[in-house]
């Protein structure tokens, strides 16, 4: 007997039906926008995580010497994907580039709720585009794919930031601050005591005086985001915010100004992050972590030896997607559905094949008996699958043209002629 690996997973049918109806409602969503589907590999070289993260980041990756030396990581993420994919094809790629992916990803790190070693998610992104209308859809995007599945503003929230806003803001201060580390500080804000929090700001160059004036300048509200570019007198702060509040004026364009509120303090902790910055969040609290999130990374593409690109996206989580949507009461019934069974009494497989197919090419989902069961536990097999209706082909009704049709929530049955079925009236 083998143990499943911790942090991995098994999906049984039930459970998987649900998880690929959100799935391809958040990817019909995608396509109503006009992404295009891509598919990326599960291996990437290693070094291209190091570079963009730091060699930190190798602790947490799958990463491995294949058996032609080459040193590869089992895909963490996929932005660092997709940058090399617009490098490679850059000149022949029409823009705006809009990519939409859904696929699995891995990455070693504790398990805890919401957080596994292999996870799946739907990644969005757009390049090509530095217009605050390019941020606006993908936050637009998202907001339509939660309400797809059936969720509502009273469960969810974008929380909206400006990574030029918390960088000015830092380097305002009459400090040697190491920025990346201080709005990395803040990324975990919420999850560490205020010592702990206090102490990596300090051990990213600002002083117990300097923090908590820091801290307080991020409680501004968004009718006095002025008085930020008025505190600091810098004009990275001035076009940031400007730069944000285009981006929220243009999300009321399209229909999520509603589910956007300002929260300077969501950061974002990956460092290629460059403008606006979201994370969704559950409204009642009940998923205590951010269920996803997105942002704008403009130099990524130029960093993998790209063209200047600007790019925006948001990677869906479906664990804690997941999470949300049980929580808010819209996650998919965990059942199977079957359409028809077709039942075998006797010396009647050819019939019966012949019905099946039919029924199948008409694109319903059929099972007939593969195993030889006696008539009673075929039909505790159909009752079993959820089948809605189940047809019985025996050798006494096929002696008079018949086959029995049986509905099995009423357990009403009716014979029909055997050449009349499927019947006109058939459901399609």
């Amino acid at each position: 007997m083998y143990d499943r690996i911790k942090g991995f997973r098994d999906f049984y049918p039930g459970e998987m039906s649900a998880r690929r109806e959100v799935i391809d409602d958040v990817e019909e969503v995608a396509q109503r926008y006009g992404f295009r589907e891509i598919g990326t590999p599960a291996l990437e070289r290693t070094q291209m995580y190091a570079d963009k993260s730091g060699e930190e980041i190798v602790e947490e990756l799958y990463n491995f010497t294949d058996h032609g030396g080459r040193e590869v990581a089992m895909t963490p993420e996929l932005t660092p994907t997709v940058a090399r994919m617009v490098v490679e094809k850059q000149q022949a790629l029409s823009k705006p580039i809009k990519w939409v992916s859904s696929r699995p990803f891995w990455r070693y790190e504790a398990v805890q709720q919401g957080r596994f070693r292999e996870f799946y998610q739907t990644n969005v992104d757009i390049f090509g585009s530095a217009e605050p209308i390019a941020d606006a859809e993908i936050l637009a995007y998202a907001a339509d794919a939660l309400t797809e599945l059936g969720l509502t503003s009273d469960d969810f929230e974008f929380r909206v930031s400006h990574r030029d806003i918390l960088g000015g803001l830092l380097e305002s201060f009459d400090a040697d601050v190491d920025t990346e580390a201080a709005i990395r500080a803040v990324d975990k804000r919420d999850k560490l005591a205020v010592g702990e929090y206090r102490a990596l700001l300090g051990d990213a160059g600002l002083s117990e005086a300097d923090a908590e004036a820091f801290d307080e300048l991020l409680e501004t509200e968004e009718e006095n985001l002025d008085e930020l570019v008025a505190a600091t007198e810098t004009e990275r702060v001035e076009n940031a915010v400007e730069n944000l509040q285009n981006v929220l004026d243009a999300t009321a364009d399209l229909g999520a100004r509603d589910y956007c509120t300002l929260s300077l303090d969501t950061a974002r902790g990956l460092d290629y992050y460059t403008g606006v910055v979201f994370e969704c969040f559950d409204t009642t609290g009940t998923v205590g972590r951010a269920v996803f999130g997105g942002g704008r990374y403009d130099d990524l593409i130029e960093g993998f030896g790209g063209q200047p690109t600007p790019a925006v996206g948001v990677a869906l989580g479906m664990a804690t997607l997941s999470l949300l949507c049980e929580r808010a009461g819209v996650w998919p019934a965990e059942t199977t559905t079957t359409d028809y069974y077709v039942l075998q009494v006797g010396d009647t497989r050819e019939t019966a094949a012949g019905i099946t197919r039919d029924l199948r090419e008409r694109g319903h989902v059929v099972e007939t008996d593969i195993a030889g069961r006696s008539f009673g536990a075929q039909l505790e097999y159909a009752d079993s699958i959820g089948a809605e209706t189940t047809v019985i082909v025996g050798e006494q009704d096929l002696a008079d043209g018949n086959v029995t049709v049986k509905e099995m929530a009423s357990g009403d049955q009716r014979q029909v002629p055997v050449d009349e079925f499927p019947e006109s009236g058939e459901r399609k």
